[in-house]
């Protein structure tokens, strides 16, 4: 499978800021490839150099075979973007922005404009957060893009407009557009087919979600109890603490000690929580979420 993005080295500064740390990636053709990190972690920036809109200090990048900064004019017109007036004024605009018309590509458009057809005459600005998304999806695809690049599509909106957004990336991945997103919401990972981790300006994993789900190293315990902070609070102060971070309503713990079993560590940090007047606490094993293992690196990064 042939590669559709490559990124080489890329280091880009925002006067004595490095938005972006030397990152090198490559996403294949017809993937549906994420890059997951919080707010400054660097995403944007590395999607506006993909996008031509920004030159990197350092490194190349190539999108379908272009360099950005080289072909950026030929390789405008072969990428989509995500960005007022109605709908249908929208549609239009881009459309013709790209030497195409709508009605030239409704069947294109067709699965998520049903959707919109019937606020076609409203403006963009009353439209909901999750309508406002799959807008900009129609405008990103109206000109037959061979890649997509989408910077956090879905913040800002529900949950389930989050989940039918991703319903319709499926769809289009399965036509074979190679689809490039990022967001903070690590419960998207598993929507991809592989992620990289970012955070600072670098990487610190790329792969398939579940292989980086199953390279988290140490055993996981879930901790269920009333008062979170409290226990939270608690076992920062345990001794043997590795990690201990809010996960839900839960607290997920990871023991710095290397040969205790979960058994033993289950029992102990019962124990300490008991002394400490938590007398609720209900302890077990989980299996680590992209979410853990992302939490895990960053401490190590």
């Amino acid at each position: 499978m042939t590669d559709a993005i490559i990124v080489n080295g890329v280091v880009k500064r925002f006067g004595q800021t490095k938005a972006l740390d030397g990152v090198s990636c490559s996403v294949r053709a017809g993937e549906l490839f994420g890059f997951i990190g919080p707010d400054g972690a660097g995403k944007t920036t590395l999607f506006r150099i993909l996008a031509t809109l920004l030159v990197p200090d350092a490194g190349t990048a190539t999108v379908l075979g272009e360099d950005v900064v080289r072909g950026l004019w030929s390789l405008r017109s072969r990428i989509g973007y995500m960005a007022g007036r109605s709908v249908e004024e929208n549609l239009r605009f881009f459309a013709s922005v790209f030497g195409t018309t709508v009605e030239r590509e409704r069947e294109r458009i067709a699965p998520i404009y049903s959707q919109l057809e019937p606020f076609r005459d409203r403006r963009a600005a009353a439209l909901s957060g999750g309508m406002k998304q799959k807008l900009a999806l129609c405008c990103a695809l109206v000109h037959r893009p061979e890649a997509l690049l989408l910077d956090e599509p879905t913040t800002g909106v529900d949950a389930v407009s989050r989940r039918e957004f991703w319903d319709l990336l499926g769809q289009l991945k399965l036509g074979g557009l190679t689809i490039l997103v990022s967001t903070p919401y690590m419960d998207e990972a598993n929507r991809c087919d592989r992620v990289a981790l970012i955070q600072h300006g670098q990487l610190l994993a790329v792969d398939a979600p579940a292989a980086i789900a199953r390279s988290f190293g140490r055993p996981l315990l879930v901790v269920h109890v009333g008062n979170r902070y409290q226990a939270l609070q608690a076992i920062r102060e345990y001794a043997h603490t590795h990690t201990v971070y809010p996960f839900g309503e839960s607290l997920h713990y990871t023991d710095a000690r290397s040969v205790v079993s979960e058994l033993e560590i289950v029992r102990e940090l019962a124990a300490f929580l008991s002394s400490r007047g938590i007398q609720d606490a209900r302890i077990e094993p989980t299996r680590a979420t992209v979410e853990d293992t992302f939490m895990e690196r960053m401490g190590t990064s």
